[in-house]
């Protein structure tokens, strides 16, 4: 069936599109009681949404925003961020999404880097700002959540809401027309900021529907512990849900506490999850979970790192159900997933191309290799989903491309099914006396140990080898770090996967460096051990 609908898909995307008139206007004009957004203090319709986005509009207008113009959202999951983007793009202006996460360096910098002219942030923000407001060269207005002080500089959301009028006219957009700007990671330089347009949404619509078995079905209902100012937070789950009309539940916790997690699924019945990997993992360490909660999942999807087969296993044990993974990026998202209900789930592989969208495993030279040979994934152009640009960095946006295809810096491989392998970052993969060594693979093996809660697996300098495979491990309650399970870990490795792959090295640690978005940050941790390896040899490297 895969094939038959990959075969026939075509794309049809509009000259002119607006993703906040597509997410609220065509169904608050048609059914404005339909319900779109469920907080714990009270569920929000279509209607609402379009008077409350109609008043935010208004006064933007009164402070001469123009077409293009960009607004930071610096809130994470509730009803004004919602109500922040749609107003965004329903006027014509970019939206950029922010962690509340971020400490005063990172908001600098996105801040002048995309040049804001407004930052619409709850009030436990506020003192950040204020520090670095004399470096700040373009902002001129804080909307804030949660206070109503006014000055010229301030202003609160809620008087927006009271004094502003609700009728509005959005502005004309066309498909093509700048949206959003998403920042990376930042996990190697400066981060760079993703610019999409307004058909990126249309692009990711396939990939929510496959990744969660023929999205929407009737009674769907989404959540997802992701932020919704990542990508995979908005635009895997919120703005998806809301153009099909289907209602997401809004709420995020500061910590994952899994057993809360789990009661949350089972009183709101949440039958759609996007569940990032840590998040399993974390999940996992939760015994019983069939026998102590009722839930109503239909569908969990994951993304962002490679799971495996001990995941997979424990996801259909627990949950019934077979946890479909998915594949993208900031620049081009949702472009590879499985899909339970109509191909097999292979453990450790990613899935099959989407459809609408091409990926293939090429060379240096942007050549094509063949089933089995490792590469490059690369995602061909034009593509709805991809981003038109880095925004003010037009070299990095060159060298993001050969020919037509768009680098993702991800290593992997595809079989003769179809099938992708994701290996690990492209500077990830771990070159040991001559083998190319993935370190997810060895990671997901690392898991199925009783002893590991979670892992990270590096390539650290070797004067003979040219780097060993060296894994940093966080245990699970009940174990201590001894010699001994140092020993039985490597043979587990050994046993599971191959000789040349086990770590030759562990190293025990309380918790593992990570991106705001839950991926574990190797770089940091190699880094680490480059250092720390000039000092040994004497400042050679």
């Amino acid at each position: 069936m895969y094939e038959k609908i990959y075969s026939s898909f075509k794309w049809s995307i509009p000259q002119k599109f607006n993703i906040g008139i597509s997410c609220c206007d065509k169904f608050a004009n048609v059914n404005p009681e339909k319900k779109a957004i469920i907080t714990e203090q009270k569920v929000y319709t279509y209607g609402e949404l379009k008077i409350l986005s109609n008043k935010l509009c208004n006064y933007f207008s009164k402070l001469n925003l123009k077409k293009g113009d960009r607004i930071g959202i610096l809130l994470s999951q509730q009803i004004e961020t919602v109500i922040a983007h749609l107003s965004a793009y329903r006027s014509g202006l970019v939206a950029v999404p922010l962690f509340v996460l971020f400490g005063e360096d990172a908001l600098e910098y996105r801040i002048n880097n995309s040049g804001l002219k407004v930052l619409i942030l709850n009030k436990d923000s506020v003192e950040k700002i204020e520090k670095i407001k004399h470096n700040l060269k373009t902002l001129k207005k804080l909307i804030i959540v949660g206070d109503d002080k006014e000055d010229d500089f301030k202003i609160g959301f809620s008087k927006i809401i009271e004094k502003a009028s609700s009728e509005f006219t959005p502005v004309e957009t066309s498909s093509e027309d700048p949206a959003l700007i998403i920042y990376t990671s930042g996990t190697t330089g400066p981060p760079k900021g993703a610019l999409h347009a307004h058909r990126t949404l249309l692009g990711h619509l396939p990939g929510v529907e496959i990744s969660h078995n023929f999205f929407p079905k009737e009674g769907d209902l989404f959540w997802t512990p992701a932020d919704w100012a990542w990508i995979g937070g908005l635009y895997d789950v919120l703005f998806p849900s809301l153009y099909h009309g289907i209602p997401v539940v809004a709420w995020r916790m500061k910590k994952f506490e899994p057993e809360y997690a789990l009661h949350f699924m089972e009183k709101y019945k949440i039958r759609n999850v996007f569940m990032p990997p840590t998040a399993l993992k974390i999940l996992r360490n939760v015994p019983n979970i069939r026998e102590k909660f009722k839930l109503n999942l239909r569908t969990i999807a994951s993304g962002g790192e490679s799971l495996g087969e001990e995941i997979l296993n424990w996801g259909k044990e627990e949950f019934g159900i077979i946890i479909n993974e998915f594949y993208g990026q900031t620049e081009a998202n949702m472009v590879v997933s499985n899909c339970s209900e109509i191909m097999p789930v292979k453990p450790n592989s990613m899935g099959r191309a989407v459809p609408g969208h091409v990926v293939k495993i090429i060379d240096e030279n942007g050549n094509e290799l063949a089933p089995g040979e490792i590469g490059e994934i690369a995602v061909k152009s034009p593509d709805p989903v991809m981003f038109l640009e880095y925004w003010k960095n037009k070299k990095a946006t060159e060298e993001k491309f050969i020919n037509n295809w768009l680098l993702t810096g991800d290593m992997g491989k595809v079989d003769e099914d179809g099938y992708f392998y994701f290996l690990g970052r492209k500077d990830d993969v771990i070159s040991s006396a001559g083998y190319r060594i993935g370190p997810s693979e060895i990671e997901d093996c690392l898991l199925k140990h009783p002893a590991v809660k979670l892992s990270a697996v590096i390539g650290k300098p070797d004067k003979i080898r040219g780097e060993i495979v060296k894994a940093f491990i966080v245990l699970k309650d009940g174990f201590s770090p001894s010699e001994k399970l140092i020993k039985e870990i490597k043979d587990f490795v050994k046993d599971k996967l191959s000789a040349h792959e086990y770590p030759r090295e562990i190293e025990f640690v309380n918790s593992l460096p990570m991106t705001v978005t839950g991926k574990i940050k190797r770089k940091e941790l190699k880094l680490r051990e480059i250092e720390a390896f000039k000092k040994q040899e004497g400042g050679k490297s």
